[in-house]
């Protein structure tokens, strides 16, 4: 039997941050923000909140639409925004969830880290009992590390958390194929220095804004339009497929331009692309999961369809799925 998504769930903290918010802390117009990045708003933590208490909540929906705790033999939490160093923020959220005795782990591959781990449980998966689950939580906080003067970046970022359960499904369905690739030569090109071993966040690197987020737009436009391009052909390749047979593109939410573009580039109907970025802004390793579970939410996913995930991430890296619905 094949590996499959037997549970979805995601969720969005109640503030909504709005073009006109970004506005005042920027000095840009709400047109600007909208015409550039397609965003409206997006949202932001509660007072109090961590990054665990989202990747909790979205988890909690995933088990209920799914089989439950029993069975579960692993979870795994993207999140490069975690609620600290050490230990794991899965650990925190097996807590939470009141499960034990199951390995719980991070994976941190920025925006691409849900990918990455759906390639982990797969693997984990394979060779246990028909019975055995993961759960995979996708869960970032942003909010927390950006540098609200800066209109490139504050304007696109917001809060999320979004899950699946994994588990056994017929052959023939489930996950097709799957294609990851990191190119660490452009590591420097996204990311924040401050808070690791090689800078700690003291004195001097707050006050120079090193422990903030920031991005070389451009190269990571150009980056993400063309490596998810690659990718997206290669997993279609791997099964035989075209573009025209599948069914919907989730990509990662980095703005609705991109994703305009992206899909201009692959010459899809942005019809095939859900989106959730001109309301949850990105939601960096969320996105894909997230948006994954509002198109199912809105138009239920048939037996049968084929779904493409891909996002790419800091380090900078990529991924991409292909699955067939059960």
């Amino acid at each position: 039997m094949a590996i499959g998504i037997i549970g979805l769930g995601s969720y969005l903290p109640d503030r909504v941050v709005t073009n006109a918010e970004i506005s005042q802390w920027t000095g840009v117009t709400e047109d600007w923000v909208e015409e550039r990045t397609g965003i409206k708003e997006r949202r932001y933590r509660t007072p109090g909140m961590v990054t665990s208490d989202l990747a909790t909540r979205a988890g909690r929906r995933a088990l209920a639409d799914g089989p439950g705790i029993d069975g579960l033999e692993a979870l795994i939490v993207a999140t490069c925004t975690s609620d600290v160093p050490q230990p794991a923020t899965a650990a925190i959220v097996q807590h939470k969830l009141g499960i034990r005795s199951v390995p719980a782990f991070d994976v941190n591959a920025v925006c691409a880290g849900f990918v990455f781990s759906l390639g982990i449980a797969e693997g984990m998966l394979a060779g246990r009992p028909p019975s055995a689950t993961a759960l995979v939580i996708g869960a970032d906080m942003f909010s927390t590390i950006m540098n609200r003067s800066d209109r490139r970046t504050v304007s696109l970022f917001g809060d999320g958390a979004g899950a699946v359960v994994l588990g056994r499904v017929p052959d023939g369905y489930g996950i097709q194929a799957l294609r990851l690739v990191t190119d660490g030569e452009f590591n420097e090109e996204i990311g924040v220095e401050a808070g690791g071993v090689r800078l700690p966040t003291d004195q001097a690197a707050r006050a120079e804004g090193r422990h903030l987020f920031r991005m070389n737009g451009p190269l990571v436009k150009d980056y993400v339009i063309t490596t998810l391009r690659k990718l997206v052909i290669e997993v279609l390749d791997d099964c035989g497929l075209t573009l025209a047979d599948v069914d919907r593109f989730v990509f990662h939410q980095a703005n609705i331009r991109l994703l305009e573009n992206l899909a201009a580039d692959l010459g899809l109907d942005m019809a095939r692309v859900p989106t959730t970025a001109s309301r949850y802004g990105n939601t960096a390793g969320a996105s894909v999961p997230v948006t994954l579970d509002e198109s199912h939410r809105r138009s239920p996913l048939r037996r049968g369809e084929r779904v493409l995930l891909a996002a790419a991430g800091g380090g900078l890296c990529a991924g991409a799925a292909l699955l067939t619905w059960y």
